[in-house]
């Protein structure tokens, strides 16, 4: 293999530098039956081959060139093109015949080193095709790469749409090679000065076709830049519209959130009317319910406090997020100590209603005591029936028994008098606790509206809490829409900022980019004798300092504008394109020639 490597080496050395020495002498365009470009195609095809891994198919085993260089169009977009054109050909059935134009094509484009040079540097892509030791895999390749770069002065004109690519035979001719020593020796002279001239075309050339492509290129940057930075002026002006709009819902919100005060402040008022009206009602209860309406009240001024921190809360909220949390844990903190001492409220009444029962429980005992002491009355009734039966009866013994009736008497008077009493302090105390039942079932019914009142209270707080909460997330929506729009808007400055940069360093390659054309025409205008050679006879002063010329201030040509100078305002040398050596010019050129290489110099 590395025999082989070497061997295909020297035949693409001889083949490539026979091409240019016979176009150089034979002419600059070459057509599709020139023998030294036929041999040289064969070669590049063998060079290709080399190494080339054997795929599999259908109809047995096959060696493609096609395959490695369709990678050239996926590494540089712009042979693209020459793909397109290859695949499009009607009369290119296999493979190695698209190999084959695509040669020619990229022979005529002049970037053959160019496109075989990006496929040599991924050896990676290359290793799918080729051997380890193939030639395009090692240091061959890259030397004929290097070679290829001198078949840029050389003009290809080929016809591959009519030319039958694909049963050509690739054959090497060595006998073009086998050249005589004689005439090698006499074209030589006469092609050294022939490829000179032509190399310095073919240079000029070459860098004007880069020159315009790059004008182009930055072009089209410069228009995609106008569009882009017009673009981005109208995303700003909606910016402002949005941020315009966003400060006018931010004022209504303001207003809405001073109504919103407003309102509560009132509902806050009408609480504390409620609270004075039902603080006048409780004063007429019993202490404890007295102690309950002082803890409800203190309870009451607490929320209200409580309230007056949310609202100015509430107002913070605006700027600190935090704060609102904190004053919606206060806030919940608050309603469960409500609860608490609504369930304290509860079990008091529980305690109430227990005493009520007791009450119910002493009444019914009374009555049972009422109806014994009846009872008791009936009996002593009867008693004294039997006593005055028994006085009937013992009338005989009413003397005796006179002083045991009066007593008896005195004592049952006693004994009425002291049940009247009893009776009228039991009904005293039966009113008494009649009343006391119906004071307590107003005081209940207070307190079951109270309660009421409160639970309402509190729901309605607990509305407005939603409520802020709610209004708080908004805000700090809004927050956040005003902050990521203050950060686009930045964001749009710098890329405008960026923008005008990249404008102001194109506006520089530009002038840079002028310079070199104007250059390159002035290097045209020397290559074709475009100067004007001024005569000496036209020429009686200098053209720059108009001192006239004498036996002792000597005329002098300047070899860039062809004006006539004297020896001070030409005292200058320099190389040009028309001549590497250094050659005189004047004073005005000099400047000019140096502030163009120095332009050139500058990345």
């Amino acid at each position: 293999m590395a025999m082989e490597r070497a061997n295909l080496l020297n035949m693409a050395k001889l083949s490539i530098k026979g091409l240019i020495e016979s176009a150089l002498s034979f002419g600059r365009t070459l057509d599709s039956d020139y023998p030294p470009l036929q041999q040289f195609f064969v070669v590049m095809e063998h060079c290709l081959k080399h190494g080339l891994k054997v795929k599999k198919s259908f109809l047995g085993f096959n060696k493609s060139l096609w395959g490695p260089l369709e990678l050239v169009e996926k590494l540089c977009p712009e042979a693209a093109e020459i793909s397109a054109s290859v695949r499009d050909l009607p009369g290119l059935k296999t493979p190695l015949g698209r190999a084959r134009a695509w040669l020619r094509l990229a022979l005529m484009q002049k970037r053959l080193a160019d496109y075989l040079r990006l496929l040599i540097t991924r050896k990676d892509l290359l290793s799918d095709f080729y051997e380890d030791s193939a030639l395009m895999l090692e240091e061959e390749g890259a030397v004929i790469v290097g070679l290829l770069v001198g078949l840029n002065v050389i003009d290809a004109n080929l016809c591959v749409k009519g030319e039958d690519l694909d049963s050509q035979v690739g054959v090497i001719d060595f006998s073009m090679y086998l050249k005589n020593d004689i005439d090698d020796y006499r074209s030589e002279e006469r092609n050294s000065q022939i490829a000179s001239i032509l190399d310095q075309k073919n240079y000029v050339e070459e860098l004007n076709r880069q020159l315009n492509s790059t004008v182009h290129g930055l072009q089209s940057r410069v228009d995609s830049l106008e569009k882009s930075n017009s673009k981005l002026i109208e995303e700003l002006a909606i910016a402002k519209n949005n941020i315009i709009k966003l400060q006018e819902e931010n004022q209504q919100l303001r207003s809405e959130n001073n109504l919103i005060l407003l309102k509560a402040q009132q509902h806050l008022e009408v609480a504390q009317g409620d609270v004075s009206l039902e603080r006048d009602a409780y004063k007429q209860s019993r202490q404890g319910l007295d102690e309950m309406y002082n803890e409800a009240r203190r309870q009451l001024k607490e929320e209200c406090q409580l309230r007056q921190d949310v609202e100015n809360e509430l107002v913070a909220q605006v700027s600190m997020k935090q704060e609102m949390e904190l004053a919606m844990k206060l806030l919940e903190k608050d309603i469960h100590e409500k609860q608490d001492t609504l369930i304290g409220l509860r079990h008091q009444l529980d305690e109430v209603k227990a005493i009520n029962v007791e009450m119910y429980q002493k009444m019914q005992s009374s009555d049972e005591e009422m109806k014994k002491k009846n009872n008791v009355i009936s009996r002593l009734e009867e008693k004294t029936n039997q006593i005055t039966a028994t006085m009937k009866q013992l009338e005989q013994r009413l003397q005796e028994a006179e002083r045991h009736r009066t007593s008896a008497e005195d004592g049952s008077r006693r004994f009425k008098l002291d049940f009247a009493k009893k009776a009228d302090s039991l009904q005293r105390q039966i009113e008494h606790r009649e009343k006391q039942l119906q004071q307590l079932e107003t005081d209940l019914k207070i307190e079951r509206e109270w309660r009421q009142t409160l639970q309402n209270d509190l729901h309605r707080e607990r509305e407005t809490v939603s409520q802020l909460s709610t209004e708080a997330l908004q805000i700090n929506g809004l927050k956040k829409e005003f902050h990521r729009l203050q950060d686009e808007n930045l964001q749009l400055k710098t890329v405008c900022e960026d923008q005008e940069q990249a404008l102001e360093e194109l506006g520089s390659k530009l002038s840079e980019s002028k310079l070199k054309i104007e250059d390159i025409k002035e290097a045209n205008k020397a290559l074709q004798g475009g100067q004007v050679w001024l005569k000496d006879k036209e020429a009686t002063h200098c053209k720059l300092c108009e001192k006239e010329f004498s036996i002792s201030r000597r005329k002098h040509h300047c070899r860039n504008c062809g004006e006539i100078f004297c020896n001070s305002c030409s005292d200058n040398e320099l190389p040009l394109p028309a001549s590497p050596k250094p050659v005189r010019v004047c004073d005005t050129c000099h400047a000019l020639l140096l502030q163009r290489c120095s332009s050139n110099l500058l990345p």
